[in-house]
């Protein structure tokens, strides 16, 4: 099995890498399919389904899916640009795709949030069609956001796409026992053959550039997040409280009696300040994904920062080694929230982040397979219920949660052989099976929990 870490880590756009990224990547296919077609389109329409309709509005889905129509994605996303597309086609009705001719397109009247039942392959379902001159659909494709920003069509998701286990690579582990045996036959670390599957498709100079990238652009989050004050968007006013609890911690920084438990405010605030980014539109790196894009970037950077003998070399095995856990988690059961709940996202980015601290601080595979049990067992049963839709709270402090339950599992699992009760592959399989037996209405779609019993303005 074979989920590469540039997979696992997109760079993208917030709030949400199933809600926002993942319907511009499918109406970024949809034109694609359109390009390929043997006739011409004359206009576009859409629907939005399940989790997709339910908290789209909170996470910019109808925004997201017009401006990927209009051929933005998420890695190259210019916000001012995509200020003016928007104006242009909700005063027009009118779109301009690149690379075929301008449709009629309003947004109001074409694309549709359908509260109706699931469409039947996930929770995060959307119908993108195209018409010709009277108004009849040409051309329908169904696509699927299954969580992290990976999108499949109802056809790749029906002939088992997201358990495709890909091309050969030399260490193909599935599981946590498949990894454990691999790294003790081949005496290299989980790191090292990530890696070597990693080479299979890409260049040493590539993967180190592309590892480079990555963290760089997850510590521009972070000292972005740092600096930036206000209130998020969305209608809940929701204060950015990074910048703040910084300048205090900083402030403190020094003094004698600095209480031991204030290394967590530092932890948090790391994490905050990436969420308050993201909930805010800005640039992040799915880790695994946007909801929980703060914990895996603050656990570095407390690592760096706080843990002497720390240094910048060893993030790409940090990296590495957390899109290792995260590939088994996505392949064995679910990255998201729309599918099981946030243990599917904050319990695997937690579970990530301890096995790549574990595994930077010296931790032997038996460790970091422990470390990212003890995260993920401690975050099973946790609902999606963000308020009015949006992902602020409790997703914001929640990732700070997240950083200290995964250095906390870290060092638990560094104080132990590696010897322990529960499996990983158990906890996994668990996370799956509390999945689907959670009510629909704590999946991310604001209809139980805290999204229903405090004011949503």
């Amino acid at each position: 099995m074979f989920i590469s870490v540039f997979d696992v880590f997109k760079i993208g756009v917030g709030p949400s890498s199933s809600h926002t990224m993942g319907p511009m990547v499918a109406a970024g296919r949809f034109l694609e399919l359109l390009r390929n077609a043997p006739f011409t389109a004359y206009g576009l329409r859409g629907s939005l389904h399940g989790s997709l309709a339910f908290t789209g509005v909170g996470h910019h889905t109808d925004r997201a899916t017009i401006l990927g129509l209009a051929g933005f994605t998420p890695a190259e996303f210019d916000a001012v640009r995509a200020a003016e597309v928007m104006a242009e086609i909700e005063a027009t009705g009118r779109i301009n795709p690149p690379g075929l001719p301008q449709m009629d397109f309003s947004p109001k009247q074409d694309l549709k949030f359908d509260y109706g039942p699931n469409l039947p392959g996930h929770a995060n379902g959307m119908i993108l069609m195209a018409t010709d001159k009277q108004g009849d659909v040409i051309l329908q494709e169904t696509y699927y956001s299954i969580g992290g920003g990976f999108v499949l069509t109802a056809d790749e998701l029906s002939h088992g796409a997201d358990k495709d286990e890909g091309a050969p690579v030399p260490y193909p582990f599935k599981s946590a026992v498949e990894m454990l045996e691999m790294a003790a036959a081949s005496g290299k670390t989980i790191a090292q053959m990530k890696r070597a599957n990693e080479l299979t498709r890409r260049s040493h100079a590539e993967v180190d550039r592309g590892l480079d990238g990555l963290w760089q652009v997850m510590d521009n989050c972070i000292n972005r997040g740092l600096e930036t004050e206000g209130i998020l968007p969305g209608g809940l006013n929701v204060r950015r409280r990074a910048p703040g609890i910084y300048q205090a911690l900083m402030a403190e920084r020094g003094m004698n009696l600095t209480a031991p438990h204030t290394i967590n405010d530092w932890m948090s605030t790391y994490a905050m300040a990436v969420n308050e980014e993201n909930a805010a539109g800005g640039q992040v790196v799915t880790a695994p994904t946007n909801g929980a894009a703060g914990v895996l970037p603050a656990t570095i950077r407390y690592w760096l920062d706080h843990v002497p003998g720390a240094t910048r070399t060893k993030i790409p095995e940090f990296l590495l080694t957390a899109a290792a856990i995260g590939g088994l988690v996505k392949f064995n059961a679910s990255i998201s929230g729309a599918e099981a709940g946030c243990q599917a996202e904050v319990g695997s980015a937690s579970a990530m982040a301890a096995a790549g601290l574990c595994a930077v601080m010296g931790g032997t595979t038996e460790q970091i397979e422990n470390a990212a049990e003890i995260a993920l067992e401690h975050h099973l049963g946790m609902t999606c219920d963000p308020v009015k839709g949006l992902v602020q709270v409790p997703c914001i402090e929640r990732n700070g949660l997240g950083s200290i339950k995964a250095v906390s599992a870290a060092s638990l699992a560094l104080r132990g052989d590696g010897k322990h009760l529960v499996p990983l592959d158990a906890c996994i399989e668990t996370m799956r099976q509390t999945g689907h037996d959670m009510s629909e209405k704590y999946k991310e779609t604001s209809l139980g929990g805290l999204a229903v019993n405090i004011p949503n303005c």
